[in-house]
């Protein structure tokens, strides 16, 4: 099976990475994907410095709404599903909630594919 990773980059904005994850959610319930389409967050904590000096001013939660938000969604379809694959590859930056951001797509001819893959599986 050949994966396909869509990397979405939101910057700061925690509220539209949500939105997005509610949005993949509700395609994968109503399309029944499955585990064809998984999704993972990479977060970067901000540095240590700015972390204790939020919890010393008691501003614990402004720092995390400052952090870096990146979205991986991997497609796993399989060979003779190529059509339904590039039509989500299509879909999901071309909605409304992915429009705005920064996005990249990375299949698995792509030099980057591999580290991406042991990237999204180190991904919690």
């Amino acid at each position: 099976m050949a994966h396909t990773f869509l990397i979405f980059d939101f910057g700061t904005d925690e509220e539209a990475a949500q939105q997005a994850r509610h949005r993949i959610e509700g395609w994968k319930q109503g399309f029944r994907l499955g585990n064809k389409l998984q999704f993972k967050f990479e977060r970067k904590s901000p540095e240590k410095n700015e972390d204790s000096e939020a919890k010393h001013k008691g501003k614990k939660e402004e720092s995390n709404e400052s952090e870096p938000v990146r979205l991986f969604v991997r497609l796993d379809f399989s060979n003779h599903e190529k059509h339904l694959a590039q039509s989500w590859i299509e879909r999901i930056p071309g909605d409304d909630a992915f429009k705005s951001v920064k996005s990249e797509v990375i299949r698995n001819s792509d030099s980057a594919f591999e580290t991406t893959s042991e990237f999204f599986d180190s991904l919690s």
